[in-house]
């Protein structure tokens, strides 16, 4: 059964890394010692060692060690026998090349579908989606595919903003970007806000944390889903 968290950040404003989930986090990660994380996405450029230094730093709160997948020598091997694990943010096309250049996308896929439990932040969230293709990321390198690992049947937006009201900013707003997306492609975009996060036990999925979410399908009218909302059939 899947059991996975998927934030839309890990650090709120004026707060510290993933403090805001860190009960949460306890709840989910109940029984687990140690926690494999991928670094991947490498936000800002930091290397694997840094990134792993400071989500152990977090995980050591909760009593919970962290290894980066980067330091086994077989990192398909890595992700079979993990307890848990964690992909952190940062640019998705980056975690999604390296997904597929190491060859793990597939087991990573498999082993959170057979219960691995999971948290997925930022770029980590945008990966759960059916595709990368709603992510607010530049394209630095060229990955092989935009698929990605289908734990939930929809695209996921990240760090979703709303318009300001009053804002002289001429560019495009994110509800313009997905409703581009929606040109080309027909499933659902959830779009989720800072601070809030999706709860999959199974095949149920539900919408936690302290803001609403805003949805977006092919041709309607975007709504709004507020915390508590169940999106186990949104297709």
């Amino acid at each position: 059964m899947k059991k996975i968290i998927i934030a839309s950040t890990s650090t709120l404003y004026d707060g510290s890394y993933l403090d805001y989930l860190l009960p949460t986090l306890k709840k989910h990660f109940r029984g687990i010692t140690q926690l494999l994380f991928i670094p991947f996405a490498r936000p800002g450029g930091i290397s694997h060692y840094d990134y792993t230094k400071k989500v152990s730093d977090t995980f050591a709160q909760i009593g919970i060690a962290v290894k980066g997948i980067h330091e086994f020598e077989n990192p398909t091997e890595a992700l079979q026998q993990a307890e848990g694990i964690f992909t952190g943010g940062g640019n998705t096309f980056l975690l999604v090349t390296q997904l597929y250049k190491t060859g793990i996308i597939e087991t990573l896929e498999k082993v959170v579908k057979n219960g691995t439990p999971y948290l997925g932040t930022s770029a980590g969230s945008n990966i759960c989606g059916l595709t990368m293709g709603t992510t607010n990321d530049m394209p630095i390198v060229y990955p092989p595919s935009f698929n990605t690992l289908a734990f939930v049947p929809f695209n996921i937006n990240p760090h979703y903003l709303d318009p300001i009201e009053g804002s002289t900013h001429m560019g495009e707003t994110r509800e313009t970007r997905i409703n581009e997306f929606h040109h080309f492609n027909s499933q659902p975009v959830l779009g989720l806000r800072e601070g809030s996060w999706l709860e999959v036990k199974g095949d149920k999925i539900v919408l936690k944390g302290a803001l609403p979410a805003r949805l977006f399908k092919k041709n309607q009218e975007a709504v709004e889903l507020e915390t508590g909302a169940d999106l186990s059939d949104l297709k």
